[in-house]
C-alpha cells in the first residue's frame, strides 16, 4: 500500500462531540451518513443522544452548483466525442485534433468564469458573491494548468515555437493591461496619465512590443526633448528577432540575428543612450532580460510564471523544453526569495514544467474540490498515449479509476448520474461493475425517471438489473392499487410469482365489482399470458366474457369447462366459474353437452364438499348469512344442471335416432 501524502481533512459535525460519543456511519455511492449513538467512549450507554441528528456528508458539492452543472454538460460532450473520435485519429491529423478538444475543455471553462462573473456583479448578497468569486479563481487556476499542459503535452511545441505559445499563455492569464490600456488611451493627455509608464513596462513585460512602440510615438509627441531616444528604443522593439508562426528561418540564424540585436541593445546602454529618461533606461534593461531590473518589476509581474516568460523572452528565446524546469525553478527561487512558500499551484506548474505528468495528476486531485479536472486531462493525455505505462496496484490504470471517481460523483446527483452512465460506459475494466452498482442504487422517484433508468439497462443487457427495477415499479403499482401498471412491470421483469399475485389481485377486483379494470391490457396480453398459470387463467377468463359478449356461446361454455377440468383455475374461483355457467345453462338451445354437463357436475360436488367450514369456533351472523347464500347457489346450480342434463340427454337421442 501507498502512504498517504498527508493527514486527511478534518470535517466538524455541529452539535457532534466525537470526543464524548461514539459515532456511527454508513457509506452511501455519493455520501455518508453520520449520527451519533447513545454509548460514550467509555463504553457506558446512555439513554438520551445529545445530538438527536442524521447529518449526510457529501464529498463532492460541486454537483449541485447551477453554473458548475453547465461545465459538467457541456464537457461531457466533447468527452463522448473524443471517444468516438478515437479510432479515426492518426498521424498529424491526430494532433491537430487532440489540440482542439483541449481547447474546447478550456472554452467551456472559461464561458462558466464569464457567467460566475455576471452572477457576482448581478448577486446583492455578500456570502454568495464570495463563493462564487472563490470558484472564480479555481476554474481560472485550473484553466491555467491545462492551458500549460496543452502547450507541453499535447501541442509538444519546439523550441522557438516554444516561447510563443508560452507568451500567449501569460498574456492570456494576466489580462489587466487591457483595462489599463483603455484607461490611459482614453484620457485626454495618454502619456501624461500617472499609469502611462506602468503600461507601457506591462507591454514590455509581456512582449506585446508593437503596443509599447505606439505608446512610446505619443511620449515623443507630447515631449520633444525624449524624441531621439524613444525613436532608438523603437527601433530595437521593432527590429527584436523572433521566431513567428509563418518564418521559415532556422534556430541558428535566429540565435545569431538575437545575439547581434542583443548586443546594440547592450551597447546603447553601455552609452548612455537613455541615461537622461529613467523610464526608457528601465525598459532596455528589461530588454535585455538583467534579472535585478526584472525582480524590481515584480509588482507589474504579479507571478513567477509572468517572471519566467519574460526572463525567456529576453535571455533565453530558443530554449528547449528539456530545460525549462532548470529556469522554472530558478524563476520561483528568484521571485520568492525566500520570503514565502510555493503555494499548492506552484507546484503543480513546476511540475509541469519538469514533464512530470504524474506529479501534475496527484497534486491536482489532492487540491482540487472534484475530479472534473484531472479526470478529462487524464483521458485526454492518455489519448496522447503519454500514461500507457502507468497502472495503479489496485487493479486499474490512472485513467480508468478517475474517470470512475467522476462518474462516482455524478451519480449522487438527481439529474447529473445521466452523464456518469457514458463515463462508466468507456471504463473497459471495472466500468461495467460500477454502473451495475451505481444504477441500482438510483431513486425512482417518477416512473419517468425508471424508464430512463430501464432504457439504460436495456441497452447494455443489464438482465437483473432490468428485473430488479421493474420488480421495484410493480410494487409502488401495487401499493398505489394501479393493477394494470403493475401487470404491465411484472410481466416486463418476467416474474412469475409476482404475475400470480397481481393476476389474483385482478380477479378478487373482479369478485367484488362485477368487472374487470384495464382490459386493453388483459385482451392483448397475448404469449405473457404464459408467463404463470394465474395470468394464463386470467387471459383465458377475460375470453371467455368476451365470448359470452359476442353470443359465440358454444365456444365460451367449452372454454369455461376446460378451464376447470385442466386445474388452470383455482379451486377458490370454481364457484365464480359455476356462477357464470348458470346463463348458458338457461339458454333456449342447450349449449352444455350431457358430458359437459356430468363433468360441471362433479366439479360442483367437489365445490360443495370442500366448502365445509371449519368445526373450532362458534360461527357469527355473517358467517351463517354467508354459508346460507352459499347452499342456496348451490342448489340453483344443481337444479340448473339437471334440466340441462335432461335436455341434452332428450336432444342427443333424438339426434341418434333420426
Amino acid at each position: 500500500m501507498e502512504e498517504l501524502d498527508g493527514e486527511p481533512t478534518v470535517t466538524f459535525i455541529p452539535g457532534v462531540n466525537s470526543k464524548k460519543r461514539q459515532m456511527c456511519f454508513d457509506w452511501g455511492p455519493g455520501e455518508m451518513l453520520v449520527c451519533e449513538t447513545s454509548f460514550t467512549q467509555k463504553g457506558k450507554s446512555e439513554t438520551v443522544p445529545g445530538c438527536p441528528f442524521i447529518h449526510i456528508i457529501r464529498k463532492d458539492i460541486d454537483v449541485y452548483s447551477q453554473i458548475l452543472r453547465k461545465l459538467f454538460n457541456e464537457s461531457h460532450g466533447i468527452f463522448v466525442g473524443l471517444q468516438r473520435i478515437e479510432e479515426e485519429l492518426s498521424g498529424k491529423s491526430r494532433k491537430t485534433q487532440l489540440v482542439l478538444v483541449s481547447k474546447n475543455y478550456r472554452s467551456v471553462i472559461r464561458a462558466c468564469m464569464e457567467e460566475m462573473h455576471k452572477v457576482v456583479v448581478a448577486t446583492k448578497d455578500p456570502t454568495s458573491g464570495r463563493q462564487f468569486s472563490t470558484q472564480i479563481s479555481i476554474l481560472s487556476a485550473v484553466e491555467l494548468i491545462w492551458n500549460l499542459c496543452e502547450i507541453l503535452f499535447i501541442e509538444v511545441a519546439p523550441a522557438g515555437p516554444l516561447l510563443l505559445h508560452l507568451l500567449d499563455w501569460v498574456r492570456l492569464h494576466v489580462c489587466e493591461v487591457d483595462s489599463l490600456s483603455a484607461d490611459v488611451l482614453g484620457s485626454e493627455n495618454p502619456s501624461k496619465h500617472e499609469s502611462f509608464w506602468k503600461l507601457v513596462t506591462i507591454l514590455v513585460l509581456q512582449g506585446r512590443l508593437d503596443e509599447a512602440r505606439q505608446m512610446l510615438s505619443k511620449e515623443a509627441d507630447a515631449n520633444p526633448t525624449s524624441v531621439g531616444m524613444c525613436r532608438i528604443l523603437g527601433d530595437l522593439m521593432r527590429t527584436m528577432p523572433i521566431l513567428s508562426p509563418g518564418n521559415t528561418q532556422t534556430l541558428t540564424e535566429l540565435e545569431l540575428k538575437w545575439q547581434h540585436w542583443h548586443e546594440e541593445c547592450e551597447r546603447h546602454l553601455q552609452d548612455g543612450t537613455f541615461a537622461s529618461s529613467p523610464h526608457l533606461e528601465s525598459l532596455c534593461k528589461i530588454m535585455l532580460g538583467d534579472e535585478a531590473a526584472l525582480l524590481e518589476q515584480k509588482e507589474h509581474l504579479s507571478n513567477w510564471y509572468h517572471f519566467l516568460v519574460t526572463r525567456l523572452l529576453y535571455s533565453h528565446p530558443t530554449v528547449k523544453p528539456i530545460d525549462l524546469h532548470f529556469y522554472a525553478q530558478s524563476s520561483l527561487d528568484l521571485f520568492l526569495g525566500g520570503e514565502s512558500s510555493p503555494e499548492p499551484l506552484d507546484n503543480i506548474l513546476m511540475a509541469a514544467f519538469e514533464f512530470d505528468i504524474h506529479q501534475v495528476i496527484k497534486e491536482c486531485s489532492l487540491t482540487l474540490s472534484n475530479w472534473w479536472f484531472v479526470a478529462h486531462l487524464t483521458d485526454l493525455l492518455d489519448h496522447c498515449k503519454l500514461l500507457q505505462s502507468h497502472n495503479l496496484y489496485f487493479g486499474s490504470n490512472m485513467r480508468e479509476f478517475l474517470l470512475l471517481e467522476y462518474a462516482s460523483g455524478l451519480f449522487a446527483h438527481h439529474s447529473l448520474w445521466q452523464l456518469g452512465v457514458d463515463y462508466f460506459d468507456y471504463c473497459p475494466e471495472l466500468g461495467r461493475v460500477s454502473l451495475e452498482l451505481h444504477i441500482e442504487r438510483i431513486p425512482l422517484s417518477t416512473e419517468q425517471k425508471a424508464l430512463k433508468v430501464l432504457r439504460i439497462c436495456e441497452q447494455r443487457q443489464m438482465t437483473e438489473q432490468v428485473r430488479s427495477i421493474c420488480k421495484i415499479l410493480a410494487m409502488k403499482a401495487v401499493r398505489n392499487n394501479r393493477l394494470g401498471s403493475a401487470l404491465s412491470w411484472s410481466i416486463r421483469a418476467k416474474d412469475a410469482a409476482f404475475a400470480t399475485l397481481v393476476s389474483d389481485r385482478f380477479l378478487r377486483d373482479y369478485c367484488e365489482r362485477g368487472c374487470f379494470s384495464d382490459l386493453d391490457l388483459i385482451d392483448n396480453l397475448g404469449p405473457a399470458m404464459m408467463l404463470s398459470d394465474r395470468l394464463t387463467f386470467l387471459g383465458k377468463y377475460r375470453e371467455f366474457h368476451r365470448l359470452y359478449g359476442e353470443k359465440r356461446f358454444v365456444d365460451a361454455a367449452s372454454l369455461l369447462l376446460s378451464l376447470m377440468t385442466s386445474q388452470i383455475a383455482p379451486r377458490s374461483f370454481w364457484m365464480t366459474l359455476l356462477t357464470d355457467a348458470l346463463p348458458l345453462l338457461e339458454q333456449k338451445q342447450v349449449i352444455f353437452s350431457a358430458e359437459q354437463t356430468y363433468e360441471l357436475m362433479r366439479c360442483l360436488e367437489d365445490v360443495a364438499s370442500g366448502s365445509g367450514r371449519p368445526a373450532h369456533g362458534e360461527p357469527d351472523a355473517r358467517q351463517l348469512q354467508d354459508d346460507d347464500i352459499e347452499t342456496t347457489k348451490v342448489e340453483m346450480l344443481r337444479l340448473a344442471l339437471a334440466r340441462n342434463l335432461a335436455r341434452a340427454i332428450v336432444k342427443e337421442g333424438s339426434l341418434e335416432g333420426s
